[in-house]
């Protein structure tokens, strides 16, 4: 299993009230596979650049393909610009796969036996493997569950990270996930001043 995998289990695990906005997760899940990346010295980080590193690294076919678009001309992208170029539909291209994979199954509504339901995490090793991970406040995961709003109870203060480049996606990430909810919110308001002008003047 990847980081990103096991996000987005358990986002859809934990965060039936108040689910997560798609371009959140998108953005989230961009941040992790460049995480991922990182680990297996797939990407490196210089500041706040991406470097290139083996585009053969990762075994996991997603992550593979992240790493082949891993922009390898200078000027370096910045890591920004990475989670808004990789993170556009990312959710959904994740969702494929992942039910493709069996790891995402359609849960039938109740009594409508002819209609295929949401999307949630099959019983499966891959959930379990996710569970135990947010359960152990695995700094990573953690940190990337509760920039989206998914928040464990956890008996001690935030997990630490030592990584600096670590340290830099997720910061990054939740700096793209504040400007999309800046966006969001702008959009909101001048659609409700336009209707309240469309109504004004079909008064």
């Amino acid at each position: 299993m990847t980081t990103p995998r096991d996000l987005l289990i358990v986002t859809m695990d934990t965060a039936s009230d108040r689910p997560v906005e798609q371009g959140d997760l998108s953005l989230a899940l961009a941040g992790a596979e460049l995480i991922d990346l990182l680990g297996v010295g797939a990407a490196a980080l210089d500041g706040e650049l991406i470097v290139p590193g083996d585009p053969s690294s990762p075994a996991d076919p997603l992550l593979a393909e992240a790493a082949a678009a891993l922009d390898r001309k200078d000027p370096r992208e910045p890591v920004s610009d990475w989670l808004w170029r990789r993170g556009r539909g990312l959710s959904e291209t994740y969702r494929t796969a992942m039910e493709a994979d069996g790891e995402l199954v359609r849960e039938r509504p109740r009594g409508i036996s002819f209609r295929a339901g949401r999307l949630a995490p099959a019983d499966s090793a891959a959930r379990r493997r996710a569970a135990d991970r947010r359960a152990s406040d695995e700094p990573v995961l953690a940190l990337l569950a509760e920039a989206l709003g998914v928040h464990a109870e956890r008996t001690e203060d935030a997990p630490d990270l030592s990584d600096d480049s670590v340290a830099t996606v997720l910061a990054a990430v939740n700096d793209a996930l504040v400007e999309l909810g800046s966006v969001r919110q702008r959009r909101a308001i001048e659609d409700a001043a336009f209707d309240n002008i469309w109504r004004g003047g079909g008064g």
